[in-house]
């Protein structure tokens, strides 16, 4: 069912910082911030020739990264995500296995413009995952 690593997810307390660091310190390409209202964050994406990295801030007062934040001031890994070809297929074999989707299991638009599911970290060694429909 899983495809590939799409990314690694960090939270940052500071987006522009954050970016810096990769690009000045790592020499990576770095893309443009992108407002993602739906999901509570601005993100931008680091390229690396076998995946990405993403750096998430929180936008507005109700984002889900706020809380993440406040337990790890300084940031850190926030969550994986992984391919799969079936979003719906992979959410319906998941909740029968006995995983909990997040939400109400229907997927949203992620930052890459296609469907997303979150998927419980209790159900997951400790780590929140996101399916993204490759």
């Amino acid at each position: 069912m899983l495809g590939r690593l799409n990314h690694v997810a960090i939270a940052v307390p500071d987006l522009a910082r954050g970016t810096e660091v990769y690009r000045s310190m790592l020499g990576a390409t770095v893309s443009a911030p992108q407002a993602e209202p739906a999901h509570g964050v601005t993100v931008v994406f680091v390229e690396l020739p076998n995946t990405k990295i993403e750096l998430l801030e929180p936008l507005g007062e109700n984002s889900p990264i706020r809380a993440f934040l406040e337990k790890n001031p300084a940031g850190g890994i926030h969550h994986v995500c992984y391919e799969v070809a079936d979003i719906l297929a992979a959410r319906d074999h998941l909740k029968a296995e006995g995983a909990r989707v997040l939400g109400d299991g229907t997927p949203k638009i992620g930052a890459h413009g296609k469907p997303v599911l979150f998927l419980h970290p209790k159900d997951f060694c400790g780590t929140l995952v996101e399916l993204e429909q490759a």
